[in-house]
Parts: C-alpha cells; structure tokens; sequence
C-alpha cells in the first residue's frame, strides 16, 4: 500500500509518512507565498494608504499623446507583466505538481472531490492566502482537479485567488473606493461559490473520472522515487504551460490599444465591450486598480469601469489555456460566459451607483 490510498487502511508508518508530505508541501508552500506574496503585499499595502496609488497602469500607450507601434506595444507589455508575475508563475507550476507528487490523492477526494457546497466553500476558502492572479493559479487549480478534487472546488480556488484576494480588496479600498470594494466582495463571492458550484453540473463523471485515472496514472508512478516524479511532472508543465503562455500574452499585448477604446467611455454597449475585452485581457495581480484608475482619469465613466472590475482579474484568455487540458470544454465555456454575464451586471450597477 501507498500513501496515495485512503489512510483508514494504512498501517501506522504508512500514514506517517502521508502526514509528513502533506507537512512538507504546506511548509514549501507557505514559505514561497512569504516571500512572493505576503510579505511584498504588505509594503504595497502601505504604499496604498499614504499615497492612494499601488503604480501606474500596465497599459502602454493607451491615452498617450504619441502612439506606439503593435510590435513596441506587445513587447513591451510583455516583458512588464512577465516582470510582475514570473516569480508567481513558477511558484504556481512548483506548488502544482508538488500536489500531484506529494499530496494523497483519496486524501484530497475525501476532502474536496464531492461536487457539494462544501468542497466548494472549502476551495474557495483556500484561495484566500495564496492571493495569486487567474494565470498562477490556473496550474494549482488543474493539478488539484487531477488529483480528484471536484471540478467545483477546484474552480472556487481558481476563480477566488484573483477576485477575493484580501490584498486587492485593501489596495481597492485604498486607491478606488469602498463602493467599488463593495461591489467586487459581492461579485467576486457570486463568482467563486455560484458559479463553481454550478459548474459541477457541466461535468461528465465519466469523462472526469477517465481524465484524472489517466493523469494519476501519468504522475503517480510508485516504481519512481519522489522527487524524480515531481522533477518530470514539473519538466513536463513548464513544457506545456509556458509556450503557449507566453505566445498568448504577446498577442494580447500587441492587441491592447485596440481591445480598449477609450474613446467609447459610456453607455450599455460600451459596458459589454469593456466586459468582453476583460474577459479575454490578461493581468498580473490586483493591475485592475490601476488600470481603471487610469481609464477613470481619461474620462471613463463608472460603468465600464466596474465591468473591468470583474472580468480582467477573474479570467483570460491565457488562463483558460493553461486550464483547458484538466477541465471539460463545456466547463471551461460556462465558467467564462458567466465571468461576461456577471462582469455586464455589475457595470450596469455600477454605472447606476458609483
């Protein structure tokens, strides 16, 4: 018997040691998101209250007086959001594939492979420290679904690192106001637990069960030694994440300009644009503030604004790319016309309130 089976059947050494790698994997975990996450957060933090300003937009060019070619725009956009979030990313790849290679897999199912409400709130929840954006997380959100945690937990992790992330909401609080950080608690709680709870009922448990025996019996080979199973699972997803990664936030670089016609600043349609571009867009974390700090300086009205509040930190265009190989397409298309759906609404409130 293995680690990787149920621990009521163990015998006593053998749950030891599956309780000594869940230990490992929390302190890796823990110390990588000290040093890439928390403790950097809190300086921004306070950067956020004495000067209510966390930077400048990511955005190259748009309201500039002087254009800029699409090869300047998607080069230098590139290289600045690779800049902000490389050490995420490959924290995010690590702590992916120390799941599949550390943690039990009847372990996690028992925890979080029921498609109820609770394995949703559960993985949710867990989110909350990690506080990564929709690309980091996208890794972690696909090696807990392959090591059977529920399409609906799995989802409620990745959608909440980037919608209800404790840091953002301070900086929001900060720098926009407390009416927007109303409306991204309440839209963000709809998003991560609504929406990934439904989601389950997109999935066929067939289909799910065939992938994840496929992926276990890729990644959990016993005849290899544990570190040699997470080197090659690790070589394995840098291999496939980051071409097509990269590729894709080029693209969407060079596209920015276009993607965000500040010269359209109100009305109904304005706000289903901006929702559909921030659906597509990619961004490093909480670079939603201050790209609608920018847009509202340019005389955007709230409206757009608050539909840009949903929709670029929760999905992308990269993000549903680096998930596509763990969940269902039909998963993957409800989650992201919901993300639109509800990024409409919340501008519709938005332009009515703000």
């Amino acid at each position: 018997m293995t680690p990787y089976q149920s621990s009521k059947y163990l015998p006593q050494e053998n749950t030891r040691k599956a309780w000594l790698l869940i230990g490992i994997f929390i302190v890796i975990t823990a110390l990588g998101l000290a040093y890439v996450k928390w403790w950097p957060y809190y300086g921004k933090a306070l950067l956020a209250a004495d000067q209510h300003s966390i930077g400048t937009s990511i955005l190259t060019g748009i309201g500039a007086d002087q254009a800029i070619s699409i090869w300047q725009s998607a080069s230098q956009y590139t290289i600045t959001y690779f800049k902000a979030v490389w050490k995420a990313a490959l924290l995010g790849m690590i702590v992916a594939t120390l799941i599949q290679a550390l943690l039990p897999a009847n372990w996690l199912q028992k925890l979080l492979g029921r498609s109820s409400m609770k394995s949703t709130l559960i993985g949710g929840v867990s989110s909350l420290p990690t506080m990564m954006c929709s690309c980091c997380a996208a890794p972690i959100a696909a090696g807990m679904h392959k090591q059977q945690v529920s399409i609906g937990a799995s989802l409620a992790f990745w959608l909440g690192n980037p919608l209800l992330n404790p840091a953002t909401l301070v900086f929001m609080s900060f720098v926009l106001s407390w009416k927007f950080t109303v409306l991204r608690v309440v839209f963000g709680l709809l998003v991560t637990f609504g929406i990934s709870y439904v989601a389950n009922r997109f999935a066929n448990p067939n289909k799910v069960n065939e992938l994840v025996a496929s992926q276990l019996s890729t990644t959990s080979n016993e005849q290899h030694a544990l570190w040699t199973r997470w080197i090659s699972s690790f070589g394995k997803m840098f291999l496939q994440v980051v071409p097509a990664y990269v590729i894709s936030v080029f693209i969407l670089g060079a596209l920015q300009n276009v993607m965000f016609p500040v010269w359209a600043n109100e009305g109904f349609l304005v706000i289903v644009l901006f929702a559909i571009v921030g659906t597509l867009f990619v961004i490093p974390t909480a670079a939603e503030i201050p790209i609608i700090q920018s847009f509202l300086s340019l005389g955007v009205h709230a409206g757009p604004a608050a539909a840009l509040l949903i929709t670029l930190p929760a999905v992308s265009l990269p993000s549903l790319l680096l998930v596509s190989r763990a969940f269902p397409p039909k998963v993957l298309t409800f989650v992201t016309l919901s993300v639109l759906t509800l990024g409409i609404v919340c501008g519709v409130i938005g332009q009515l309130w703000l």
